[in-house]
């Protein structure tokens, strides 16, 4: 299976689901024999017979091997040569990303500069999702992701490039920060902005400020960190978010880091498990290594200092 060429997996495709050759060479815009050979070159390359025809050859039926590399090609081919389409289309390269809105508006831009340095004629998709990012690659629709999810499919390789902390944010006009022992009592009758169910920063937020099994009054609930932080910004509450999200120019806001009293949160760097060696891809993942990780310890001295008197 060394030289099998990508015409020949795509002829036994369209043959194997239009069920006869005559409708897939209609397809593949090639004549009923060349779509019959083409299927006994795979047969000859294989070493085992994939289709049998019916008398008179107007329909096929597929052997217990071609079933079963149909349904192995099912899952596969159509995304891949969705993607070669699209590139051969645009007559340009492109990598499709996934990631959250924050990490695109807050993390993405200085990188994409830098990428686009290197290797000028790539195009970049960038989608901006939170979930579903795990199944998008498998599918096909995306390329790489940039995520604090860590999705456990050997389908999905992931690669750990540094991790950040979370942060207590709140109005300026609120006052002096508490100790962070304090915090749970302190938000105790303050109002919450926090992100939507199941997302993992939600859940770190609540175990971290429940107090006697008393959870904080969540105000409003959306669904990023950029939308978290637009709604503090208008003093609606406060809010547990990444630091990254704070820096020098948020004078309105402060920023106590609990790096000492929550978990860090990591941030991964996926692909497509085929793509692992492209060398858009290691450039992209690369980049994201170094200069997300320098972006983080930049932030670390660049956040607004908390009051030195209550307002």
């Amino acid at each position: 299976m060394q030289n099998v060429s990508l015409t020949l997996v795509q002829t036994f495709f369209m043959v194997a689901q239009a069920g006869s050759y005559s409708a897939a060479a209609r397809s593949l815009n090639m004549s009923y024999q060349s779509a019959a050979n083409h299927v006994r070159r795979m047969e000859q390359l294989i070493g085992e017979q994939l289709v049998k025809s019916d008398q008179g050859g107007k329909s096929i039926t597929l052997t217990t091997r071609g079933q079963h590399l149909y349904k192995l090609l099912q899952p596969e081919i159509e995304p891949m040569l969705a993607r070669l389409g699209i590139i051969l289309d645009k007559e340009r390269p492109i990598v499709r990303i996934g990631l959250p809105q924050a990490v695109f508006f807050y993390l993405l831009p200085e990188i994409l500069a830098a990428f686009h340095a290197i290797h000028p004629d790539v195009d970049i998709l960038a989608y901006e999702r939170d979930t579903s990012l795990a199944d998008l690659l498998k599918e096909g629709s995306l390329d790489v992701c940039v995520s604090e999810r860590y999705f456990g499919d050997a389908g999905v390789p992931q690669h750990l490039i540094c991790s950040s902390s979370l942060a207590l944010v709140y109005p300026r006009t609120w006052g002096l920060p508490p100790a962070p022992a304090d915090i749970a009592q302190w938000a105790r009758h303050r109002p919450f902005i926090t992100y939507e169910p199941g997302q993992m920063l939600r859940n770190l937020a609540l175990d971290f400020l429940r107090l006697d099994g008393q959870e904080p009054r969540i105000l409003i609930a959306t669904s990023g960190s950029s939308s978290v932080k637009r709604c503090v910004e208008e003093g609606l509450g406060f809010a547990l978010i990444p630091s990254w999200c704070v820096d020098a120019r948020d004078v309105n806001l402060v920023a106590l880091d609990l790096a000492e009293s929550l978990p860090t949160v990591p941030i991964y760097f996926g692909e497509a498990s085929f793509l692992n060696a492209n060398p858009y891809v290691q450039t992209l993942c690369r980049l994201c290594g170094e200069m997300i990780s320098a972006r983080l310890k930049c932030g670390q001295s660049s956040r607004p200092a908390p009051p030195t008197s209550l307002s």
